[in-house]
């Protein structure tokens, strides 16, 4: 991240104004590639099994395990997630606030991936009880997702729609509901 801000600092970075900011697009990707793979490496231990559908696609002779299957879930959702939000934005003839959308975005996941490093640490390198820990991540993930949708309503970016029923629209449908179809294919 330090070469494609061109060494800019985290202050830096945090605060920088979208008119200022230079190479938003890969340091998008970045971003979503580290959180994927962090989500991956902290959900995975708390699948159950890996669906009989999954476990018996062999991919050059390889069974999928349960990162493999969080893994591509999450790359599924996060993918899927993201087009969705670049259609509606289209379909509502505010197609100039994406870019300024996933700018905004992009700040709100580097701070969050480095909660999730520390989540990742703390997981794999301490004496932790697993299933009290999950409550807490659960805790910790609504937490986190009612202050993004609070982040995105009050940014002074405007990254929203501006009428009150795309708002609503944006919130139910591409955020709430793939959490729910995440959840639901991950866990049940």
């Amino acid at each position: 991240m330090n070469i494609v801000e061109r060494e800019a600092n985290l202050k830096d970075f945090l605060l920088q104004k979208y008119f200022d900011a230079s190479n938003n697009l890969p340091s998008w990707v970045i971003t979503s590639c580290v959180i994927v793979l962090t989500l991956s490496v902290l959900i995975s231990q708390y699948l159950p099994i890996v669906p009989k559908y999954a476990a018996d696609l062999q991919i050059f002779g390889y069974q999928m395990n349960k990162f493999g299957f969080c893994l591509l879930a999450i790359i599924f959702f996060y993918i899927t997630k993201s087009g969705l939000g670049f259609l509606f934005y289209q379909s509502i003839g505010d197609g100039k606030k994406w870019s300024i959308f996933y700018f905004t975005s992009t700040k709100f996941y580097f701070v969050l991936s480095f909660l999730l490093f520390i989540l990742c640490v703390t997981h794999y390198y301490f004496p932790i009880d697993r299933n009290k820990m999950f409550l807490y991540y659960l805790l910790f993930f609504s937490f986190v997702f009612i202050f993004k949708v609070f982040f995105y309503l009050f940014h002074k970016n405007n990254i929203l729609p501006e009428k009150w029923y795309y708002k609503f629209l944006y919130i139910c449908t591409l955020q709430i509901a793939p959490l729910l179809l995440l959840w639901k294919l991950l866990f049940f």
